[in-house]
């Protein structure tokens, strides 16, 4: 880790620090313990793929610290339905609060507000993270091999499938790829932006797409923005 994405996971485990100290893991892990079966995330992409579909993932994020504000009127439960009447197959909301302005009562809202499983958007580095994930509602987890060694995002996968939530596995290059496929989970992410310069490139998808077999789901993430965009991804192989 280098640059940006060092000085985000450094800043998250300072503040899981300051969320254990007001909630215990015990506590949390109470919470997720009543908290609502998981909707399942990749059923739901699954049934757009065998529709012949595109597998939408709609974020709803206020801030990012490439672009500032993004939103300033910002109603996750809004969003989340006019995303759901547009067909998405599933949400992703960011909790981040120091880089993206994200809130874990945001996730909660946007579920409540529709029928579609829910990813939580966040820098997940410690098994908390997970039990507090579970207890928001979160369908699914994601998981940055960027931001973890192989042995901690075993660790991680595990306790979410536990719970029984999804993972999508993020990568960026050849090597995070590689470590991903080791993994348990058949949701594949490759970000088209690098975390740690923030560029965006969407060749990043295409030349990684081929190391994907058909026992996974392709998905590819950041610089979307057009149905042509949509098209080339497809193309490359991401569902």
């Amino acid at each position: 880790m280098s640059d940006i994405l060092a000085k985000i996971c450094n800043d998250k485990l300072n503040h899981i620090k300051i969320c254990k100290s007001a909630i215990s893991i015990d506590e949390m892990k109470d919470k997720a313990a009543n908290a609502p079966k998981a909707r399942g995330f990749i059923n739901a992409l699954r049934d757009k793929i065998n529709k012949g579909q595109y597998g939408l993932i709609a974020e709803i994020k206020k801030a990012s610290p490439s672009k500032g504000l993004i939103r300033k009127n910002f109603a996750p439960a809004s969003l989340a339905r006019d995303y759901q009447a547009g067909g998405a197959a599933c949400l992703s909301v960011l909790t981040d609060k120091p880089y993206f302005q994200g809130n874990n009562d945001y996730l909660t809202a946007a579920r409540m507000a529709v029928d579609l499983p829910v990813l939580r958007k966040d820098f997940m580095l410690d098994i908390y993270q997970i039990y507090e994930a579970k207890a928001i509602g979160a369908d699914c987890i994601l998981l940055i091999m960027a931001a973890l060694g192989d042995i901690q995002a075993t660790e991680l996968e595990d306790i979410a499938l536990k719970l029984g939530m999804d993972i999508l596995i993020e990568t960026h290059n050849m090597g995070e790829m590689e470590r991903a496929l080791m993994l348990k989970s058949p949701l594949i992410g490759i970000n088209n932006s690098n975390l740690k310069t923030l560029k965006i490139d969407l060749t990043v998808t295409e030349e990684l797409a081929n190391m994907v077999d058909d026992n996974h789901i392709l998905i590819s993430e950041s610089g979307i923005y057009s149905p042509s965009d949509l098209r080339r991804m497809n193309a490359a192989g991401a569902n």
